[in-house]
């Protein structure tokens, strides 16, 4: 198991967490799993930035951004060098920590 520290939002995650998640699973459905409400607008298909995370620690451990990722990033707001958009970033078997950035570029949050 992987230990995910997603470190605090005062909206989604108030106090932060640790998560333990199984290899082989993105991000995003880990963070949804364990009721982290992040937005997934395009419903996780690389069609947004809603998802976008900031991965603080173990961002190598992770396979590489391909371009249609790497062009929808372009558009996230807090864009950083460690940004990636959960749907697409796949835990493999090393410890992350985790940032969910303060916005989005979604203009309306539903609740999922």
């Amino acid at each position: 198991m992987v230990q995910i520290v997603v470190l605090p939002h005062p909206q989604l995650c108030p106090e932060g967490a640790v998560l333990e998640a199984e290899a082989g699973i993105s991000i995003c459905d880990v963070l949804l799993q364990n009721d982290i409400e992040i937005e997934h607008a395009c419903e996780k298909s690389c069609a947004c930035t809603t998802c976008h995370v900031i991965i603080r620690e173990g961002f190598n451990s992770l396979a590489p951004s391909d371009e249609l990722e790497d062009d929808m990033l372009d558009k996230a707001w807090g864009l950083e060098s460690e940004s990636r958009l959960s749907c697409q970033s796949i835990i493999e078997d090393t410890d992350l920590v985790v940032e969910i950035p303060k916005y989005t570029v979604n203009h309306a949050r539903e609740h999922h």
